[in-house]
């Protein structure tokens, strides 16, 4: 079957090599010159299978005055004139409650465990793949008695979902926390404790996308990559997808795939389909690491300041930040700062940090945090969309379960939950 994968971050690009591994005769589409241009480039590094705690949950009540009015804060709303943003915004807070946190956390927790699995799976499969892949386990730490109780009962739920296995955690004080990553001895004082995950893994994300796609054109000198290509609209027949108009001409397959992040919603809009997809500006810097033994071994989550540490390939990554503020992609220099302050507070000699590179992308979000997956009301397209800051940990699982359904096999992983509402099979 001919197939015709829109949009070539980790997503497209997972769900690219999957189809070519089946058989299938790819097209890769990007507006972009290369692969994982956008929200995948730079992002945390975090491989976070066993640990998920969805922005949206009841804890969001009490933090949304301090978020509203400081010009620091992790997270930021500037309304726009766009009721697509306050619409989205919305049905974010009527996902902030225990029942919606708990049942995300669940359907997360699988299609990341699937993940997991496909991973190992795949390094058996193809031991050269480089992409700066290491067994470093993950260490949440918390800076409030609160929510670090709170985290207990989430660590809780998540072993009774999962059982016993090599996916256990455990709740540690502050001198545990430094006792097992050292780097945070600068910050012991200002830490209650964490929640370890020795399962978790960090890599370079936007290698692995173009790992994935090189192996995806080995397959088979049919299947190929057309960047610098901008989708225009979907051409519709009936129920059926019959082309994708671009600025470089018409192209068609038997079936399509919808991977391209925030701007899903603008191409399937004209279809009468919304999908609840809004961009959260994420921020990244990467510095290479100055002094070994005051950077984390370990990926770090500092929960209350929402940014992720990771040590890739002799760099300190540090990721965070969610603005709600439209489809901006500019640097903003305070924002930027922001990031550099907080890194440089609890890493202080880690990196020099005149020396950082600088990004920032747009993180495709539903208002639950569950991305949405499979079938649409027309018979030959698919979507892969919606995968918010866990893109890069779910992305194994979502490009097989989608090309399982293409190809006409049950997923590798259930997907209710994870369906456009209204259209599971």
């Amino acid at each position: 079957m001919r197939v015709i994968v829109l949009g070539a971050g980790v997503i497209g690009a997972a769900t690219a090599y999957y189809l070519a591994r089946d058989g299938h005769q790819v097209t890769l589409v990007d507006r972009h010159e290369g692969v994982a241009r956008e929200a995948s480039y730079a992002n945390g590094g975090q491989l976070s299978y066993s640990y998920v705690a969805p922005l949206a949950d009841p804890g969001v009540w009490t933090k949304l005055a301090p978020w509203l009015l400081s010009p620091t804060s992790p997270v930021r709303f500037r309304p726009q004139l766009d009721p697509l943003q306050w619409r989205w915004c919305l049905q974010f807070l009527a996902a902030c409650t225990s029942a919606r946190s708990a049942e995300t956390t669940r359907h997360l927790l699988r299609l990341g465990h699937a993940s997991r699995r496909l991973m190992d799976d795949l390094l058996a499969l193809e031991p050269a793949l480089d992409f700066a892949y290491v067994k470093s386990g993950k260490l949440v730490v918390y800076r409030d008695t609160a929510s670090l109780v709170s985290a207990g009962r989430q660590v809780d739920y998540q072993s009774r979902l999962l059982g016993d296995g090599d996916h256990r955690q455990q709740v540690l004080d502050a001198a545990a926390c430094v006792a097992i990553e050292p780097a945070l001895e600068h910050i012991r004082r200002e830490i209650v404790g964490g929640v370890h995950t020795p399962s978790e893994d960090t890599a370079d994300c936007y290698r692995f996308s173009m790992a994935l796609v090189d192996r995806m054109r080995a397959v088979s000198s049919e299947n190929v990559c057309l960047f610098d290509t901008v989708i225009e609209r979907l051409r519709v027949s009936g129920r059926q997808i019959v082309g994708v108009d671009t600025r470089n001409g018409r192209l068609q397959a038997d079936a399509y795939v919808l991977a391209g992040g925030c701007d899903s919603p603008r191409l399937v809009r004209p279809l009468r389909m919304s999908l609840p997809i809004y961009p959260l500006k994420g921020y990244s810097l990467t510095a290479p690491i100055a002094d070994a033994n005051a950077a984390p071994t370990l990926s770090v989550t500092d929960f209350q300041r929402k940014i992720v540490y990771a040590r890739i390939d002799g760099h300190l990554r540090a990721a965070g930040i969610a603005d709600i503020v439209g489809y901006d992609r500019a640097i903003k220099r305070q924002r930027m700062a922001t990031l550099i302050a907080e890194a440089r507070a609890v890493f202080p000699g880690a990196v020099d940090y005149r020396q950082v590179e600088a990004w920032t992308g747009l993180r495709p979000a539903t208002p639950s945090g569950r991305p949405i997956l499979g079938r649409t009301p027309y018979a030959n397209l698919w979507l892969n969309v919606g995968h918010g800051a866990l893109g890069f940990t779910l992305s194994l699982a979502s490009g097989r379960a989608v090309a399982d359904l293409i190809g006409g096999q049950p997923p590798f992983v259930a997907l209710d939950g994870l369906t456009l509402p209204g259209l599971a099979r």
